[in-house]
């Protein structure tokens, strides 16, 4: 309506289609959120990001706190960990602080990485925080 093209929403492998929710530049939220669908940031987020989506943190986006997602895409600022079931693409001027673990890594040119990553078939996405095992049970300390 009004010469405004109509905005189409991309149809999940499941058949229904969901929309992209914005952190607009300019705005800032703390807390929790998890999202059906894709996630985009341009302001600024604080707290605990999940989507069994994609997450886009823009130019302009920063985030600060730990990320549960299939996939995502950083263009901007990353002060925690990411836990992306299949793919993180850090991309030319994006700066990530924290651990990273995924299947795929793509690097641009001119991206600072202070972490661990950890790759391979069995890592992905963790709905909660990892629980460290119990490391006590079954081991005896051994004299010397």
């Amino acid at each position: 309506m009004f010469g405004k093209e109509q905005e189409t929403m991309t149809p999940t492998p499941s058949g229904d289609a969901r929309g992209t929710s914005i952190l607009a530049q300019g705005c800032s939220f703390k807390g929790e959120v998890e999202i059906q669908g894709v996630f985009r940031v341009e302001g600024e987020f604080e707290g605990t990001i999940r989507t069994p989506e994609q997450l886009v943190v823009g130019k302009t986006g920063v985030v600060k706190g730990d990320i549960y997602v299939k996939t995502a895409v950083v263009g901007g600022k990353i002060v925690g960990n990411i836990n992306a079931e299949t793919k993180i693409e850090l991309q030319n001027g994006s700066h990530v602080e924290g651990d990273i673990r995924t299947r795929r890594l793509v690097i641009d040119e001119g991206v600072f990485f202070e972490g661990s990553c950890s790759m391979g078939q069995d890592k992905g996405l963790d709905r909660r925080p990892e629980q460290k095992p119990d490391t006590s049970k079954g081991k005896q300390a051994q004299a010397s």
